[in-house]
């Protein structure tokens, strides 16, 4: 297959802008270096009038630019503060599925299960992202959920799924109330439901985010005193 023997700047342009996930620019400079229906020859110097580089790179320019996607995703110490504010506001939402949590947990398990109020939750919010480590990947759970969605609410998606356990066990801590979260996630993930037109990540997100701090508050006896495990 011939090869240029020097690159050729459009092609070099072209290269950067794929990396970057540039698509507009891509089609531009192909519009420019090769019109649609001119002809393209496998044997031409310029890699951009090639046959086969079309038939690849057509496609991906003429799909929709990723720049807002790429935005979105971007975590910042800004981006970050913005999320902890987004979780403190969410309290009218969050407490009560906690409260509904525990008083069904609390059945379950024949125990009475302290509630939470709203201002006990914006004190915890403001304890797991004093954290910086914790913080940026909370905020990152929190941010991929908010925006996350599939066509008609899709049964077999469960990346939503897979967010918000995780998310419910970094609020939680380390183990093993990492997996108490997880678990206590699936549980009342059942008895969450978003309002109408909400993305499918939201009603994960709620449900994430009131099984993490239900979990690392205080309120259930068996937490209350010394382990009988602990070697003094």
């Amino acid at each position: 297959m011939p090869i240029a023997s020097r690159p050729d700047p459009a092609a070099l342009r072209m290269c950067r802008c794929i990396i970057v996930g540039d698509r507009e620019s891509v089609w531009n400079i192909l519009s420019t270096n090769c019109p649609i229906g001119a002809s393209a020859g496998t044997d031409s110097e310029n890699p951009l009038t090639r046959t086969y580089i079309i038939r690849i790179i057509k496609p991906f320019a003429k799909a929709k630019p990723l720049e807002r996607f790429r935005r979105d995703m971007h975590l910042t110490p800004e981006r970050v503060e913005a999320e902890y504010e987004w979780v403190r506001r969410r309290a009218p939402t969050v407490v009560p599925i906690i409260n509904d949590t525990r008083k069904r947990l609390g059945t379950l398990f024949e125990t009475e299960v302290d509630g939470v109020s709203a201002a006990t939750y914006k004190r915890e919010v403001d304890a797991v992202f004093a954290d910086g480590e914790v913080a940026v990947n909370v905020a990152g759970y929190v941010g991929l959920l908010r925006e996350l969605d599939v066509e008609d609410d899709y049964p077999g998606f469960i990346v939503d799924e897979i967010l918000g356990r995780e998310l419910a066990s970094t609020i939680a801590g380390g183990q093993p109330l990492a997996l108490l979260a997880q678990a206590t996630f699936h549980f009342a993930d059942v008895h969450t439901h978003g309002e109408k037109g909400d993305r499918a990540g939201v009603d994960d997100l709620d449900a994430a985010l009131a099984a993490g701090f239900q979990t690392r508050l205080p309120g259930w006896d068996w937490r209350e005193g010394d382990s009988p495990f602990a070697i003094e």
